[in-house]
């Protein structure tokens, strides 16, 4: 019984930490978007107003990947009141969170770069 205590203490910090992490990247994105925005009123070439505008388009991709996770957290948190929340997915939601964490930083490294270049 005390292995199963722990092991719902250690899935709820999981979904917890997730949560706080997903709300964060989803307030990153607001704040990539306004660079974007600024970086469109400086005089650039047609590739960058292109990589402006694939970068907004990952940008509503990963919000939408957030959502989604963050409703899948939800859902979890919810089952843990019942029998099977032990062995209900939570394999799948930690390698889809690896996964979307490396696509995020991914990402963000790539708007980093564009922003070092174009907003100087």
């Amino acid at each position: 019984m005390h292995t199963k205590v722990g092991n719902l203490s250690d899935l709820r910090f999981n979904l917890e930490t997730w949560r706080r992490e997903l709300r964060f990247h989803y307030d990153e994105m607001d704040t990539f978007q306004e660079k974007l925005e600024e970086t469109v009123t400086k005089e650039i070439g047609q590739d960058a107003q292109k990589a402006i505008e694939n970068f907004q388009n990952r940008i509503l991709i990963e919000k939408d990947a957030i959502s989604k996770l963050k409703h899948r957290i939800r859902s979890k948190m919810r089952d843990l009141t019942g029998e099977n929340h032990l062995h209900n997915g939570q394999g799948s939601l930690r390698e889809d969170m690896r996964t979307y964490i490396k696509m995020h930083y991914d990402l963000k490294e790539e708007m980093m770069d564009f922003f070092s270049e174009y907003l100087k």
